[in-house]
């Protein structure tokens, strides 16, 4: 492969990336307000499934806390953006409910990332489960009162936020991945022990990563709060916005940083197209749909597309290496 090869290369990722990005920026201006709300939904999906995978991908830790701090950042919306009273503006809240979700995952981390396997799964999504419990007491039996109304913020701008946030996690994700950080949390994903003998320090790296990827996904929860305009704790803490993510990027792949995006497009779109179009056979076609992606893309979308790539392009070097042996032949 030669410098222009690897030039080409160099510089058509982010030009695709670039172009994309001015579209998704123009987006407003050319499709409809409903449109540009699944939009805004799928943008919500993507930010959580990259988030995810920024920890879990990794580390090779299923974790189901996804929820959680998603709920935490609604909930933060509801508080701080409630219809009774602004107390900050939605800038502010978002930097608040992804540092709430940050500290939180501080916590947790330092006491379920000693687990491992299927007993850190369990206790991740338990901690779902127990804020669910927690707010609905603490709003029944302390205020009297279950759920809160979130203040109303345009289409439009909440569209935008959204996008600044998902470019926000990308950008992240792809400084980690590309970072001596990264390289010790895919040590750690292939043999923790030997990582540890090495000299990293496992239990903070996961602790911190764990955080920042909790960190967006409250983040995005101030940011949907204006979109659902109710907040109670069933909403909050919701396990679809646990186990959604997940499927997402098992979708799309986590071999590359677009596969989640790429998951949470897609299958996002498929869900919201069985819910509207056949919401009593949604499920069974949903299941199945990720049946046969699971079994015959165990890579997910992103994979099938690494794959054809690399064929293509030894299709092309055998191309280019055959051209001048037949011509010098000929000479």
């Amino acid at each position: 492969m030669n410098i222009t090869t690897l030039t080409s290369k160099r510089f058509l990722v982010p030009a695709v990336l670039l172009l994309v990005l001015v579209l998704l920026a123009i987006a407003p201006r050319l499709i409809g307000l409903d449109h540009i709300n699944i939009m805004t939904d799928l943008i919500m999906w993507g930010v959580l499934a990259v988030s995810w995978v920024i920890f879990s991908a990794p580390t090779g830790y299923m974790s189901l806390a996804t929820g959680g701090f998603f709920g935490i950042g609604l909930y933060t919306s509801a508080i701080l953006y409630a219809r009774e009273g602004v107390l900050l503006p939605l800038p502010a809240c978002i930097v608040v409910g992804g540092l709430f979700s940050f500290c939180a995952a501080l916590g947790i981390g330092a006491v379920t990332l000693r687990l491992r396997g299927i007993y850190f799964a369990m206790f991740t999504f338990g901690v779902v489960e127990f804020s669910n419990r927690f707010f609905n007491w603490f709003e029944l039996e302390i205020m009297g009162a279950r759920g809160r109304n979130v203040a109303v913020v345009d289409t439009a701008t909440l569209y935008y936020i959204a996008l600044i946030i998902v470019v926000a996690v990308m950008v992240t994700a792809y400084l980690i991945k590309r970072s001596r950080y990264g390289l010790a949390l895919q040590g750690i994903g292939e043999h923790e022990e030997a990582a540890a003998h090495m000299g990293v320090d496992t239990t903070r790296l996961k602790i911190l990563t764990f955080a920042i990827s909790a960190f967006f996904m409250g983040a995005m929860g101030v940011a949907t709060g204006p979109r659902v305009f109710y907040v109670d704790p069933t909403t909050a803490f919701n396990a679809n916005y646990t186990f959604l993510p997940v499927l997402m990027a098992l979708f799309g792949g986590m071999g590359q940083l677009y596969g989640p995006i790429l998951g949470a497009v897609s299958f996002g779109y498929l869900r919201y197209y069985l819910i509207t179009k056949v919401p009593y056979q949604y499920m069974l076609i949903f299941g199945i749909t990720l049946v046969l992606v699971v079994v015959f893309l165990p890579q997910g979308v992103g994979g099938l597309i690494q794959r054809v790539q690399n064929r293509l392009g030894g299709l092309i070097t055998k191309l280019r290496k055959g051209g001048p042996v037949e011509q010098h032949a000929n000479t």
